[in-house]
């Protein structure tokens, strides 16, 4: 059974006249090129700890397959606005598990795509743990609520945005969730 015990938060750009030669970029920004990745879904495990991309790093060794929760956007069109959000809710309970959301949007700015994303993870831990709130709520309102009712610990988010490369290549954005066991 693989339960990660550890997570970091990381995202990257990436531009080049190849779309897979800007994701490649794009994974280098952000630090994670040299691993084989393992797309998952959107749990975050009971008690796993988030710590910083350098320190989760160091635990990593080049060519090891590891499990992230991404997002990833990418135009070839000028001056177009791509986003790339990764959301995350933790409960308050340590033996409860929490919530990764990913967001991938055109036109939004990366505080924009980044809250969108921190409060879908946020609803759907909420949802679970039977703190009521107002969907049509604004992200303002509802934070507070989940404040208030003690049950939701932390949310975050990670988001990268970039502006479609001005010559026409392809401009690449991720944001991740990276789990090490």
């Amino acid at each position: 059974m693989i339960l990660p015990t550890k997570a970091f938060l990381t995202k990257g750009v990436g531009k080049n006249k190849e779309r897979l030669a800007s994701f490649e970029d794009a994974l280098r920004n952000a630090g994670l090129a040299e691993y084989n990745i393992v797309k998952v879904s959107s749990i975050y495990p009971p008690g796993c700890k988030l710590i910083s991309r350098e320190r989760g790093k160091k635990l990593l060794r080049p060519g090891q397959i590891i499990h992230c929760v991404i997002a990833q956007n990418a135009t070839n069109e000028p001056h177009r606005l791509v986003a790339a959000s990764i959301g995350l809710a933790i409960p308050r309970k340590k033996d409860k598990y929490g919530y990764l959301s990913e967001h991938e949007s055109f036109g939004e700015k990366e505080k924009k795509a980044g809250e969108y994303a921190e409060d879908l993870a946020a609803s759907m831990l909420a949802t679970i743990l039977g703190v009521k709130f107002n969907p049509e709520s604004s992200y303002d309102e509802k934070k507070e609520i989940w404040k208030i009712s003690g049950e939701i610990v932390k949310t975050t988010n990670i988001t990268q945005s970039a502006l479609g490369d001005k010559r026409g290549i392809w401009t690449t954005v991720i944001a991740a969730a990276v789990f090490i066991d």
